[in-house]
């Protein structure tokens, strides 16, 4: 392994590690209580094994995932991918990285959360942004090189002053509502995965790494490919060892039923709150500067890698407007949606992410089966519509919108995986039904 896979994985872990990346496996540490294991691996899974499937994945098609979307339909292959790079992009992620920095960092230190000072921040914040992405071609030296060790040392400090202070507390007693079992910890895990948006994260980022590993002179598809899987193994590890240690520590932070209900009535988030308090315990007023190092330079990080990927895919289908043009744009957008507030954020994403995420997961599935069991196209167009049809379904029904009785009797539905066993069952069915379509078998190109 040379020292440019290790330049490419730390560049990998630094975009992957965002703002959701801080908060959500600290507060699922919280709620799971005595349920913790099975809650932070499958949080892992979704979080961290399903992110590094998305990127090997990737590698497969020469043309990456527009060429094996393509494979599917370029109507799908256009529109799919403009949902996912819009939702990672400036509708959810990019914003959420601003107003999360500023919950973090302004409001503990300088506790001021009005409009005026959350404009001034991430008008500043986006500045930045924009003049680490006007230039992608440094992209991975200017977040790999000196904005990710910075961040892995603060974050270890956190860590390690976590462990101390709070390791001998009993475990946290936890949302007995939710987490009340192993299966449905496990499930609650899994699906709070989904709020980082690293798996659909993972289809816009896979190309920036695969380009980045050719860019060092690595141009036949075998060495692409073993070089992409190493480098997305130095993000995974460097991940799973983080989600744990912050959940963990928040798992056993003593926190009482009344202090939970003075955070939701000011709707503060819990997460933020535990990371604060860990922040300052651990080494007081100083503890707030390094929380906010930590939580600057971990959006900052995902915000430009989001910029970069989605401003060049638009431009890649809209030629006729420069990448320039494009980072302006989405940059601009971004602003105005993060001064709408975390929560907002938030509250907006989560059933979009609940559409988006079980057709992303098929569809990585999908091609990674074709890869090594002869598959039509025909199968894969099933399989999505079908998951596509359900996921749309189950969101209508659970926000309430539209009440349908019988997918409250579909199987897993209880652990909000009910499109998984309806998945497998329809790649069956669609492998079938493809025998007797005369249609070549996906091959996906090569360098």
């Amino acid at each position: 392994m040379n020292k440019n896979t290790w330049i490419v994985g730390f560049t990998l872990f630094a975009m992957f590690f965002g703002a959701g990346n801080l908060i959500f496996p600290t507060n699922l540490g919280l709620d799971s209580g005595h349920f913790f294991w099975p809650a932070i691996l499958a949080f892992a899974l979704t979080g961290i094994g399903l992110p590094l499937l998305g990127v090997v994945v990737g590698a497969l098609d020469k043309q990456g995932y527009i060429g094996a979307f393509n494979k599917i339909s370029p109507v799908f292959s256009i529109i799919f991918l403009i949902v996912i790079y819009l939702t990672i992009g400036p509708l959810f992620a990019i914003p959420r990285t601003a107003s999360t920095s500023f919950e973090m960092t302004v409001t503990p230190i300088a506790h001021n959360n009005g409009n005026l000072a959350l404009f001034i921040f991430t008008l500043i914040y986006f500045i930045i942004v924009l003049y680490l992405c006007i230039n992608p071609n440094k992209m991975v030296d200017r977040i790999g090189s000196l904005l990710t060790p910075l961040l892995l040392i603060t974050i270890l400090a956190m860590i390690v002053k976590g462990f101390i202070d709070f390791s001998d507390h009993s475990s946290s007693h936890g949302n007995t509502e939710l987490f009340n079992s192993n299966i449905g910890s496990f499930s609650q895990g899994f699906t709070q995965g989904y709020l980082t948006m690293d798996a659909i994260a993972a289809i816009a980022f896979s190309m920036i790494v695969v380009n980045a590993i050719k860019a060092t002179g690595v141009n036949h598809a075998d060495k692409i490919f073993k070089q992409t899987l190493m480098a997305g193994l130095i993000a995974a590890v460097a991940l799973i060892f983080i989600y744990i240690s912050l959940g963990f520590i928040g798992n056993h932070i003593d926190i009482s039923d009344a202090k939970l209900k003075s955070l939701a009535a000011k709707d503060q988030n819990v997460g933020t709150f535990l990371l604060t308090t860990m922040a300052s315990t651990g080494f007081g007023t100083f503890g707030k500067y390094l929380l906010g190092i930590i939580v600057a330079l971990a959006c900052l990080t995902t915000a430009c890698g989001l910029i970069v990927a989605v401003s060049e895919y638009f431009h890649r289908i809209i030629p006729k407007i420069s990448y320039k043009a494009f980072v302006i744009f989405f940059t601009i957008i971004s602003f105005i949606i993060a001064n709408q507030g975390l929560n907002a954020v938030i509250t907006m994403s989560q059933p979009v992410l609940s559409v988006i995420y079980p057709v992303a997961i098929t569809v990585v599935l999908l091609i990674l089966i074709a890869r090594f069991i002869p598959t039509k196209p025909i199968t894969q167009q099933i399989t999505v519509i079908v998951v596509a049809i359900v996921s749309i379904l189950s969101v209508i029904h659970t926000q309430g919108w539209l009440k349908l009785s019988f997918m409250d009797h579909l199987w897993l539905k209880d652990y909000s995986l009910e499109w998984f066993p309806i998945a497998v069952m329809t790649t069956i069915i669609a492998y079938i039904i493809s025998i007797f379509i005369k249609q070549q078998p996906i091959v996906y190109q090569k360098e």
